[in-house]
């Protein structure tokens, strides 16, 4: 675990990061130190419905305003980002997220510079080795992905709205309307059948299972080279956010 005991005091030697994962059912929050630890258990509460931009930014201040002092800001957003603007949130309101500057917006809100990437990227940045070709697949509300080569961030993949089966997609396919629709048992096999897609159309080293549903898939009978992965990835990977050469590999896709 990255989480520190409650009463663990942390040494002051370098910067802290206010790191954010945006969820479709929740958002979490903690601090971590300059070695991407987690100095406090993360904090959550449920993403608001509806989650227009300034409904939001409400919910985030109040959800990180017990946290400790932190000099910047990491977040996680789940939807299509370029250069700290959203491009599209499909699981929220499309038309008042389109284009939205929510970096900037942060950066003014909190007082503290910002940095915004796709949530499934961001827990990919906590989890890969940077070996060979990494693959990971967020299972929470929908589906989210990302693509690293060499611990290389490739151009987003909005796979989650892709075709799988028939006519549902990634999202309808295994997302959480899936599972309490058909049970626990026939999505444990609608995942282990995206498995065998995504490697056969990736073709990957290693395949990462984030996101809140991961813990159900059950790692008894996976392949070899799928692993199921902490949660805690999509906090503390903003840590890497922070990371110039990262960072501008990341700004540039």
């Amino acid at each position: 675990m990255n989480e520190a005991r409650p009463n663990q005091t942390m040494s002051r030697t370098g910067l802290c990061t206010l790191a954010i994962d945006v969820g479709g059912t929740g958002l979490k929050a903690s601090v971590l130190d300059d070695a991407g630890r987690m100095i406090v258990k993360r904090v959550r509460v449920d993403t608001p419905d509806p989650c227009h931009p300034g409904i939001l930014l409400n919910a985030l201040a109040d959800l990180t305003a017990a946290l400790p002092p932190s000099e910047r800001i990491s977040i996680g957003f789940p939807g299509v980002i370029r250069r700290g603007r959203v491009v599209t949130a499909p699981h929220f309101d499309i038309e008042k997220w389109r284009d939205y500057p929510l970096e900037a917006v942060l950066t003014q809100r909190f007082r503290k510079p910002a940095r915004l990437l796709n949530d499934a990227e961001v827990q990919g940045l906590g989890i890969v080795t940077g070996s060979g070709l990494e693959v990971v697949l967020t299972l929470g509300t929908g589906v989210g992905s990302a693509v690293f080569a060499n611990g290389a961030l490739a151009p987003h993949l909005e796979l989650a709205h892709h075709p799988i089966h028939k006519d549902e997609t990634y999202n309808g396919y295994i997302g959480a309307e899936a599972r309490r629709t058909h049970g626990a048992k026939k999505w444990k096999r609608r995942v282990r059948n995206t498995i065998k897609i995504v490697y056969s159309l990736l073709h990957y080293d290693m395949l990462y299972l984030g996101g809140g549903n991961s813990a159900d898939v059950g790692a008894d009978d996976l392949p070899d080279n799928v692993r199921i992965a902490s949660n805690d990835a999509g906090i503390t990977g903003g840590i890497r956010l922070w990371d110039e050469k990262i960072w501008q590999a990341v700004r540039n896709n």
